[in-house]
């Protein structure tokens, strides 16, 4: 089954949820008026329904290889990226001056959704180039500006992030690779660096690696990594190819999922080193690194919603067309298995989450604009709390509800989902990477625990907290035994996640053992609450379309039913959760650790 892109629900979020109209008057985003957007994403819907999504599956099969030092990707991937770059899709939005289209990150982010839906192995290049862009953008000098960042936006280029090396995985203090300047403003790199997507391929003429690594005389821990440009082939001054660089390829890695993305080894200097230049100034690599891991965080948190609602979609089908057994309150014969209960609880299951997910992300990346393009400096620094707040949210728990979700797939399936061919196990293969590249879910965890909510002692997670109340209030002028139910459990909701906000900030310095144990926990809980928030958000947004008149009611009204699923069945979980973090560290601890 191919990948066909939720144009509707995305166009509702976007105008509904995440506010188009408001993003639409910032300077710089007047062109994202909501028939350009709808058809921006039209368009793209096309490009990865009928050109990456085929790819999928034959790529899984057939994955990406390497021979002496080259990589051949996989079949049709060199020519649907040479597609995917001339038709703009890398540029979306970055700034028109360099080749881009200049739209806003609300609008890129559905685009950004397709991409992985149709096929995740595919779009991670465009992933991590659209990262080493942000970087350069924000911390590159003019003339690093202007060399590098028009061929990565036209796809003449691609990028890396080059941070693991074997002894150094999420612990980025203990990096190693060295740099040794030449006095004429270049540095030789030495060194090894692991799990690089994209690090070699065959799809574009240059693979510009962003590198981490340390200078002879820089300060020992994170506080002594600076960052380097070193290009696959050098780039002369008038921005033609020069000679090979001293970075290759050894190896590319034999993976459980995304099997067509080539993971590189890369070695660096073994022919006398490798040159590279410094971006902004020295150790302070980590800091501009984390422009880049923070763009490619949010995109993962992408990457869990497309693939979600690609495992739906195809769990929807088949269940649609698998004739199983007769229906529990009788029938003459068997019937498609959606008509049994519990099948239909996993596709809702699968469909409440999904539009959770991507509700709480489009709003984050309505925020994000709002954060970098409004006129009043008080407005764009509040926006940017939140925004920041909800990262490791987006990242962490829209990567663990796709895992849940592809499971999900499989089981509707049933046996037929544990083979191969029918695809469903792919999803369940590729979703397993989510929860762990560019920050595992604790990670992400232990970030909204120390910098988003401790530093400012919940001060950001409490405002959020009263904006869900205001919905909350707002559920109660409504009708009806499903807006009832979902403002009750949502009510819950934010009394927990308040809760849990209180005894981070009360305890983390104090008891850290005990916040810690239950961070991701925390994680999670923020998910469900403030997805349950956006659907809350989502069910108003309909009643208000049907109430006036607006055509398509079946959608408005599937809008309200899938709001009340999620909260019956899904934010109905967040008192357990907060007994879990609040008072459950003792179990977590109990074993001594020779008793494991």
């Amino acid at each position: 089954m191919s990948y066909n892109a939720p144009l509707k629900d995305m166009l509702f979020v976007v105008n509904e949820l995440a506010n188009l109209a408001e993003i639409n008057q910032l300077p710089g985003c007047e062109d994202a008026t909501p028939d350009t957007v709808e058809a921006v994403l039209e368009e793209s819907a096309k490009f990865c329904g009928g050109v990456v999504a085929p790819l999928n599956h034959p790529g899984d099969k057939e994955p990406s290889s390497w021979h002496d030092g080259q990589v051949t990707t996989s079949k049709g991937f060199k020519e649907a990226f040479r597609a995917f770059a001339d038709a703009g899709w890398q540029g979306v939005q970055h700034p028109a001056e360099f080749g881009g289209q200049g739209l806003p990150k609300l609008v890129a982010t559905p685009c950004m959704e397709m991409l992985h839906g149709a096929n995740l192995a595919f779009a991670l290049v465009a992933l991590l180039t659209d990262g080493a862009i942000e970087a350069l953008l924000t911390a590159g000098t003019d003339a690093q500006k202007a060399r590098y960042i028009e061929p990565l936006i036209s796809g003449q280029w691609t990028g890396t992030m080059n941070l693991t090396e074997p002894q150094a995985g999420s612990d980025l203090a203990a990096v190693r690779t060295r740099a040794v300047p030449q006095g004429d403003g270049t540095y030789k790199i030495y060194g090894t660096k692991i799990y690089i997507t994209y690090g070699e391929h065959d799809m574009a003429e240059n693979i510009i690696h962003l590198v981490l690594a340390r200078t002879p005389d820089a300060p020992p821990g994170v506080k002594g990594i600076s960052l380097f440009i070193v290009p696959k082939f050098l780039v002369n001054d008038d921005g033609s190819l020069g000679e090979r660089n001293d970075a290759h390829c050894v190896s590319i890695e034999h993976k459980l999922g995304i099997k067509a993305s080539p993971t590189a080894v890369l070695q660096f200097g073994d022919g006398g080193g490798a040159i590279g230049t410094l971006v902004g100034e020295e150790n302070r690599g980590l800091e501009y690194m984390f422009i880049m891991m923070n763009a490619a965080r949010f995109g993962v948190g992408m990457q869990g919603v497309g693939l979600a609602e690609r495992a739906y979609q195809q769990a929807a089908a088949f269940a649609r067309e698998r004739v199983q057994s007769r229906a529990v309150e009788g029938s003459s014969g068997p019937v498609a298995i959606i008509n049994h209960p519990d099948v239909r609880r996993m596709l809702m299951s699968m469909r409440a989450q999904t539009e959770a997910a991507r509700a709480l992300a489009y709003v984050g990346a309505g925020l994000s604009d709002l954060a970098h393009s409004h006129p009043d400096e008080a407005t764009r620094k509040a926006n940017l709390a939140v925004y920041e707040y909800l990262v490791p949210v987006i990242k962490g728990w829209s990567t663990e509800m796709s895992e849940n979700v592809a499971r999900d797939g499989v089981q509707v399936h049933g046996g037929m989902g544990f083979i191969e061919e029918t695809g469903a196990a792919q999803h369940y293969r590729d979703a397993k990477i989510l929860t762990i590249y560019e920050g595992t879910t604790a990670i992400q965890a232990n970030d909204l625990v120390g910098r988003k909510t401790v530093r400012d002692g919940g001060a950001v997670a409490k405002a959020i907290i009263a904006q869900v109340r205001a919905t909350e209030a707002q559920l109660g002028e409504q009708q009806g035994a499903d807006f009832a139910a979902i403002r009750g459990q949502l009510a819950a909701g934010s009394a927990a996640l308040a809760s849990v906000v209180d005894f981070v900030v009360a305890n983390t310095k104090s008891d850290p053992r005990a916040v810690f144990a239950g961070s991701v926990t925390y994680l999670k809980l923020a998910g469900i609450v403030l997805g349950g928030w956006q659907m809350a958000r989502a069910a108003l947004a309909a009643q208000q379309k049907l109430d006036g008149g607006a055509g398509d009611a079946a959608f408005y009204r599937a809008k309200i039913a899938t709001a009340r699923f999620f909260a019956d069945h899904v934010l109905s979980q967040a008192d357990g959760m907060r007994h879990a973090i609040v008072e459950g560290s003792a179990g977590v601890l109990a074993l001594e650790v020779d008793q494991f």
